[in-house]
């Protein structure tokens, strides 16, 4: 690869760029990366990471609550200071982002600020900097952007997941259009911020893909809190008046709010990259690829979002391994995209790996299922009323566990675990072989023995 200026070129410093280009380094290749923005990415920078922080600050509203039911008491009502917490919050991004550079640094790789546009299959002009280089190995990293209805009416009025990190002061009163886990998350996260939500949705029901009882369930819950969810909806324009921002919507309501947050999905970022000039190929709006993450062309790959697979950091992380041992340590490896944990950080939080119970009858017929809903422990004595939801998916003939679905506030931790059983292919019997541990809410996960029939599901303990 002499004759090129590098052995491997990263389009973007997210997490799968970033590790492919550490570990390619790390073998002593010589690699740069270039980034637009920030490193770290949608995760480290406007996505999972100050998400969670903020997940974390809109819990306590409840927590203090809860813990009145335990014989806690306040001298005066807790203040939440939204100034406060975001300046702690972009502290906390720069340390994770610097963390990212160190290590590209550490790892031997050149990071470049800037973005790049393939001029062909070897060749990358950086942008602003009047500066092309050519790499035997063109790496595209760039992840994915919010995606919005540009020709709707009042559009420019309204803002996205990247902006809500960002807001100078708390809204009053708030409408999140989506009804996918960006926007189930963010209506989580305002309303424990006290702030007035009303979600719109123009699907018949929240989380599309997730299981339908998650589904339900979720969406009960949250009107619970006092979340107003309104389905089979949409925008049909956004009005700017004196009094804020007007939400004109499908059902003829109109929703006076002080911001809207559009969370619609997200499409890959593929814009200004020059893939036409590589001659790189396209499937509605991702990169094609190979299991080994290869483009159509042979020195052109592609890992995470852009791809459109499954869009988690994790798996851009592994695939972003996979082609660094493939192509730089004689070590052909490739990404097992089965059974994938996935979490929604709502409230309750979500937890799931495996197959939804339609998917499973649509792929082995006969299923069994085991489900269980309840008050927790905590919220029993407290006089919470929050439910928690657990339900196994299983292959009546093989009683393999299809599918695990959690739906407590800690479902994110307890499906880690549950997804390496279900990745190993456990069946049922050997899954209530495991003991007890109790008291603990995820104990109901293995002493479930009766299967679930629709009628079963009566009041909530």
């Amino acid at each position: 690869m002499a004759q090129y200026d590098y052995d491997l070129f990263v389009i973007g410093a997210g997490s799968g760029g970033v590790r492919a280009a550490r570990l390619a380094a790390m073998s002593g290749a010589r690699v740069a990366v270039a980034e637009e923005d920030r490193v770290g990415g949608t995760c480290v920078i406007r996505g999972c990471v100050p998400k969670k922080f903020m997940v974390y600050a809109s819990e306590y509203a409840s927590h203090f609550k809860t813990a009145e039911g335990y014989g806690w008491s306040f001298s005066e009502a807790p203040r939440f200071d939204w100034p406060t917490f975001l300046a702690e919050k972009d502290k906390e991004i720069a340390r994770l982002s610097g963390i990212y550079v160190t290590n590209l640094q550490n790892a031997g790789a050149e990071l470049v600020h800037a973005k790049a546009r393939l001029v062909d299959a070897h060749t990358v002009e950086l942008v602003g900097k009047d500066r092309t280089v050519t790499a035997g190995k063109i790496l595209i990293a760039t992840g994915g952007r919010p995606w919005v209805p540009k020709d709707l009416p009042g559009i420019e009025h309204v803002i996205t997941s990247d902006e809500a990190f960002h807001i100078p002061e708390l809204p009053k009163r708030m409408v999140i259009a989506g009804g996918g886990y960006i926007a189930v998350e963010f209506a989580c996260i305002f309303k424990g911020l006290g702030v007035d939500v009303t979600l719109v949705h123009r699907g018949p029901n929240i989380l599309r893909g997730f299981d339908d009882h998650v589904r339900a369930h979720l969406g009960e819950e949250m009107t619970r809190k006092g979340i107003n969810v309104l389905l089979g909806c949409q925008h049909e324009r956004v009005e700017k008046t004196e009094g804020g921002l007007v939400s004109h919507l499908s059902s003829g309501a109109a929703i006076e709010a002080d911001l809207v947050l559009f969370a619609l999905g997200r499409e890959p970022y593929v814009e200004g990259l020059g893939l036409e000039a590589a001659g790189v190929a396209l499937n509605d709006g991702a990169i094609v690829v190979d299991d080994y993450s290869r483009t159509n062309v042979e020195s052109i790959w592609a890992v995470g979002d852009v791809t459109n697979r499954i869009n988690l950091t994790p798996v851009a992380i592994r695939e972003g391994a996979a082609f660094a041992q493939t192509e730089f340590y004689d070590n052909p490896t490739t990404f097992d995209h089965e059974m994938v944990a996935s979490a929604v950080f709502s409230q309750p939080a979500i937890g799931s790996v495996g197959l939804t119970e339609a998917e499973a009858r649509h792929a082995h017929g006969q299923v069994d299922v085991y489900l269980s809903r309840f008050r927790a422990m905590k919220h029993t004595f407290s006089g919470g009323e929050e439910r928690a939801l657990i339900k196994l998916v299983v292959d009546a003939k093989s009683q393999k566990l299809l599918g695990c679905h959690v739906v407590a506030p800690d479902g994110p931790e307890i499906i880690q675990m549950a997804a390496i059983a279900l990745k190993m292919g456990v069946t049922k019997a050997q899954w209530d072989s495991t003991c007890a541990v109790h008291p603990t809410l995820a104990e109901e996960l293995v002493t479930m023995r009766e299967k679930y029939m629709p009628q079963d599901l009566g009041p909530v303990a």
